[in-house]
């Protein structure tokens, strides 16, 4: 377990005013998965854009290596913290190696020249998310996992110790959405980077997260490793659905099924 890089306290989180969560906790530690999950409209990707300085809180309080997220100046935040948004646009003719430099403006400036660091840093962001090899090709020529790739791997050029994404699988085929993950959990494992996600798939939660956060009915009704959290009790509260809960002997990590009805409830239904 490693330490804690990012931390919300009693976090209330809203649109003009108006909470859609309140008292939410959370922390982010280095070299851990941390998934959100919950409905659609639960208010998940207005917590994550909260907790990267999107959002100013209605109350409570978030930290980042324990300093508050409010001091802390645009440009230092955007060293320490990277957000991937679930869409973002395509500028028309950049090529990869361009959008991935993008993310160094953190650290120079829009105008500034290039420094060593700052190639090290692209070079290394494209080698660990295997985007190296569509360096010279146009963003808009590329398919939706490829495309992904160059994205993450433009903010992890900012060499941010944190790294939140909302939906990042958003969009791609499942080959694309797990090639994703993988690189997500290469970050963490072996760069030591806090990820937070945002997930629509509780297999994928199961699989990629090491800790879950249900979030629904207002706040986060549960929180903690995937066979705590994704229950069938807990998944039927936060979801209306009726799921069935088993381990895959191949991997271990946890599947749901929705529960069918049995042979009379489905006559009686027709």
């Amino acid at each position: 377990m490693g330490d804690v890089r990012l931390v919300a306290k009693d976090l209330d989180v809203g649109h003009g005013g108006r909470p859609v969560l309140t008292g939410v906790g959370l922390s982010l530690r280095e070299g851990v998965i941390t998934v959100l999950v919950g409905p659609n409209g639960c208010g998940k990707s207005t917590l994550l854009r909260t907790v990267a300085g999107l959002l100013p809180p209605l109350g409570g309080e978030v930290r980042i290596d324990d300093a508050p997220l409010r001091s802390l100046p645009r440009r230092e935040l955007s060293q320490r913290l990277a957000f991937l948004p679930q869409s973002s646009l395509v500028p028309a003719g950049v090529t990869v190696r361009e959008l991935v430099r993008h993310g160094r403006y953190a650290h120079r400036g829009a105008f500034a020249r290039h420094t060593r660091e700052d190639v090290e840093s692209v070079d290394w962001a494209l080698g660990v998310t295997d985007a190296a090899p569509l360096v010279d090709r146009r963003l808009d020529e590329l398919s939706g996992g490829e495309r992904q790739r160059a994205w993450l791997a433009t903010v992890l050029a900012q060499r941010a110790g944190v790294l939140l994404l909302d939906e990042p699988t958003t969009y791609l085929d499942m080959r694309h959405q797990f090639e994703v993950l993988d690189v997500v959990r290469r970050l963490a494992r072996e760069h030591g980077i806090a990820c937070g996600v945002v997930l629509h798939d509780l297999m994928q939660a199961a699989a990629y997260g090491d800790d879950v956060v249900v979030v629904a009915d207002g706040g986060v009704t549960a929180y903690g490793p995937p066979e705590d959290v994704l229950t069938p009790e807990t998944i039927d509260r936060a979801f209306g659905l009726r799921v069935n809960v088993v381990r895959d002997p191949a991997t271990g990590h946890l599947a749901c099924f929705p529960q069918r009805p049995d042979a009379e409830q489905g006559a009686a239904a027709s």
